[in-house]
């Protein structure tokens, strides 16, 4: 019988048990309660409230701007929408890298009012400092290393991170350090397999990848991403299970047309 089969309520110790019996995490991104019980009643391991919010519910270019505020409101929703899986939410750009002090004030803020049972977030040794802050106050950490989207400015671009030597053999440190600061897991964004298997090899923490190939603990994608809501945003490590876009849109127009033609509501949908 698989951890998955035999659990009520996911954990952070679920998670490092799933990778120790090498059954693979799931996770997925929501937003809102009602996705959120759709993607629990579906069976995933783990929920995480992304600060992606700010690009797929707000129309942001980056996740910058979302502030701690709205990703809390964010994570009460989905909060209130699960009752199994993980729920892990991102602390949003400038609200932890400056000082362990305000980076502790985040977390605690998202634990206590938003209702997550644990918080994201990205970088290494360079915030070190926070990420020991909010474990030692008992707050579970999951990392996050590669593609930071909230260093896009830094990076420049969206591409694949850690291809150059030194920059993998940085991450690769990165990680074993998040594992001894104390994170229960990490994810690995946009990186090559190749690096992502040794990382997930040279930790005893999870590894969750999201275009870091197959040979990561578990893997996560957008959920609006992966039924098929954004038309244009296709990476490759993305499978779509549906094409929700098309769906909608069709029902939208054929609702209009039945508004328009007096064809609804009939009858049988009147009092």
């Amino acid at each position: 019988m698989s951890v998955h089969s035999e659990i009520k309520k996911v954990t952070t110790e679920t998670l490092r048990k799933m990778k120790f019996d090498k059954e693979k995490i799931t996770m997925l991104t929501a937003y809102d309660f009602t996705t959120a019980k759709m993607v629990d009643a579906g069976g995933i391991d783990a929920i995480l409230i992304g600060d992606s919010a700010a690009n797929v519910m707000a129309g942001f270019e980056t996740t910058l701007p979302i502030t701690l505020d709205q990703m809390i409101y964010h994570a009460q929703s989905v909060a209130r929408g699960t009752d199994r899986a993980l729920v892990v939410a991102d602390l949003p750009f400038g609200t932890y890298q400056s000082n362990p002090e305000k980076a502790l004030e985040s977390a605690v803020r998202m634990m206590k009012e938003g209702g997550a049972h644990a918080v994201k977030i990205e970088g290494g040794k360079e915030i070190s400092k926070s990420i020991k802050k909010i474990i030692n106050a008992g707050i579970p950490v999951m990392g996050h290393l590669g593609l930071t989207p909230q260093s896009i400015y830094k990076f420049g671009t969206y591409k694949v991170r850690a291809k150059e030597e030194a920059e993998a053999e940085k991450l690769i440190a990165d990680a074993q350090l998040l594992e001894e600061l104390g994170c229960f897991s990490v994810v690995l964004e946009k990186i090559p397999a190749d690096l992502a298997k040794k990382v997930t090899e040279s930790i005893s923490i999870p590894t969750i990848g999201i275009g870091a190939g197959a040979h990561c603990d578990g893997q996560v994608l957008v959920y609006h991403d992966m039924v098929g809501m954004n038309k244009g945003f296709s990476p490759k490590f993305l499978r779509r299970y549906l094409d929700l876009y098309t769906e909608i849109t069709g029902a939208v127009a054929q609702y209009v047309k039945d508004v328009k033609d007096v064809s609804f509501p009939n009858e049988n949908e009147s009092y």
